[in-house]
């Protein structure tokens, strides 16, 4: 009986994946447990998994590019995910030069060779670089922590261990260097620990300690917890050489104590990898604990973004729209400002829910309303003698501003609602700019064309650079709300204010100042050369028919006082 898999598959493409199935024989059906059905068009790369050596595969991809045959030796995964160990031998089945050849893999089952069984099963449960547990055994040992945890009365701990900054040596150094200093960190870890714990390697840059017996109650097994997590920061931050880069680690580490109460490995892991998010979150190098608070804080977070999905729908969104001031010219325009008002719990602040529609994916199905809205309200200010001359301004987000077909969304609603699109303005802010500036100058450079300007908002609070200024087409800069709040007692902020003023005006852009709150930081702003304000000390963001009414209160001509 042959036991060789022999694989058949399509002609390789390049930057197509791994080619696709066309033919497996019997003994590839009888070993992987996949049937025929199951594996024709799927990628050749079917029983690859967690220990299959990435390496490996990319000089097989390599020799496949050249059309060359090559062999290997890699770990591969049946259907029910037990492991097997494979020496493999490809070829094209045609001349080497034929670029539509297919290509033919034959894989001899080596865990069937005595000499190597120990191997085997040690490749199976451990990771290949470190030696460490891998993902397997360490979920296999957590399992068997749980039991013993539902019969004593005894805490244990995992420990999530994420490296910070590890591209700092990756990038520049390849992966040779990033996987010594992953060796190295693996041995320091080692001496970290008691025989009965386990570490492990959880993938790339993770590392995940498995404590036991901790403590009886939750104090003390917090307490032991810490003194582990010190005793780690400790021998991580010791200098590691590694060829001609001195590198110190930092770490941030998720903390989730367990005890008797039931649950699952996985929600174990999920918490304890949240909570080491957290710690990221909190400036890296550090750690902290996973609590209920944080699981409700994602739960909300989850069912948020659920109801989000459906505010446009059931209409609970609305637009406001907040007034800017000219000292000279009086009222000159407005921000159209996004409300999502939630039954029973009022208005979601926009900094929650504009993140989070970002993240979910529906910030185009947003931001398609808002500007729909917004354009419809200023086509509508054009029929009104006392606000035909304002314009709109609408906050752009960056991903929504990086979508593909976003000018042309935009030139169809101008054209839908029949607003000016020299009444329009798109404000964006810096980090949008950092991620295709050549893209983000064509499209801006499209719209400013049909008439659209551009303010840059929050400008100070993120990367401030001169390129972005000389290199785009603003009409406006604006200074954060940040910045205004103390301009009366903080130098810095003041000095800030000062220094936006004046680069503002040597590119001839106005300059907007938003958060002005009182008459002390709207004098000095206009002492400095600022003459245009947006802040409740004018007006509070009103909904359209009391922004209408508020507008039309205002004496024509008149300068912009309180």
């Amino acid at each position: 009986m042959n036991n060789d898999l022999v694989m058949i598959t399509e002609a390789w493409a390049p930057h197509a994946g791994w080619p696709r199935i066309v033919f497996v024989n019997e003994a590839f059906v009888r070993l992987t447990g996949y049937s025929r059905q199951q594996a024709l068009g799927q990628p050749c790369n079917l029983l690859h998994g967690e220990e299959t050596d990435r390496d490996e595969l990319n000089r097989l991809e390599q020799a496949m590019a050249r059309g060359e045959p090559a062999r290997s030796e890699q770990m591969n995964y049946a259907q029910d995910g037990r492991p097997f160990w494979t020496g493999i031998d490809m070829a094209p089945i045609l001349s080497a030069t034929d670029a539509k050849t297919p290509w033919v893999f034959v894989q001899s089952d080596l865990s069937r060779r005595p000499r190597t069984s120990a191997e085997i099963e040690h490749l199976a449960y451990h990771d290949a670089l470190t030696g460490l547990a891998n993902r397997t055994l360490l979920m296999d040992r957590l399992q068997q922590t749980l039991a013993a945890c539902a019969r004593h009365p005894v805490y244990c701990g995992l420990m999530f261990i994420d490296l910070d900054n590890f591209k700092d040596v990756n990038d520049p150094g390849g992966h040779a260097q990033g996987d010594q200093l992953l060796l190295e960190v693996a041995e320091r870890l080692q001496t970290c620990v008691r025989e009965a714990d386990t570490i492990a390697r959880f993938g790339g840059d993770e590392f995940v300690l498995l404590l036991q017996t901790l403590g009886s109650d939750p104090a003390e097994a917090a307490a032991n917890a810490e003194t582990v997590y010190h005793k780690i920061a400790a021998l991580l931050a010791e200098p590691f050489q590694s060829q001609s880069l001195q590198y110190r680690a930092n770490a941030s580490v998720g903390i989730n104590l367990f005890g008797q109460l039931p649950t699952t490995a996985d929600e174990l892991m999920r918490h304890a990898d949240m909570a080491m998010y957290q710690a990221k979150s909190a400036g890296k190098n550090t750690y902290r604990f996973f609590d209920t608070g944080m699981q409700k804080m994602v739960d909300d977070q989850a069912w948020m973004g659920n109801e989000l999905r459906h505010a446009v729908q059931r209409e609970q969104l609305s637009l406001h729209y907040q007034a800017q001031f000219d000292v000279q010219y009086g009222m000159i325009g407005a921000e159209a400002l996004l409300r999502w008002s939630f039954p029973g719990r009022g208005l979601v602040p926009a900094e929650i829910f504009i993140p989070l529609a970002e993240q979910i994916g529906v910030i185009r199905e947003l931001g398609n309303w808002v500007l729909g809205v917004a354009c419809q309200e200023l086509a509508r200010w054009a029929t009104i003698p006392a606000m035909a001359h304002l314009v709109m301004a609408v906050n752009v987000s960056p991903q929504q501003f990086q979508l593909p077909g976003f000018v042309e969304a935009v030139l169809d609603v101008l054209a839908r609602t029949n607003a000016r699109p020299d009444r329009l303005k798109l404000e964006l802010t810096e980090s949008v700019l950092i991620q295709d500036l050549s893209g983000v100058r064509r499209s801006m450079a499209t719209l400013k064309a049909h008439g659209v300007g551009f303010s840059l908002d929050d400008f100070g609070t993120g990367y401030s650079s001169l390129k972005y200024l000389k290199q785009l087409a603003l009409d406006q800069l604006k200074i954060d709300k940040s910045f205004v709040a103390d301009v009366m007692t903080d130098s810095h902020d003041s000095a800030i204010a000062l220094t936006i003023v004046t680069l503002g005006h040597s590119l001839g852009l106005q300059v907007i100042a938003e958060g002005v709150e009182t008459v002390a930081q709207r004098d000095f702003l206009v002492r400095i050369g600022c003459n245009i304000f947006q802040g409740y000390l004018y007006s509070e963001p009103l909904a359209a028919k009391e922004f209408e009414a508020f507008i039309c209160l205002q004496p024509q001509g008149a300068k912009a006082q309180v």
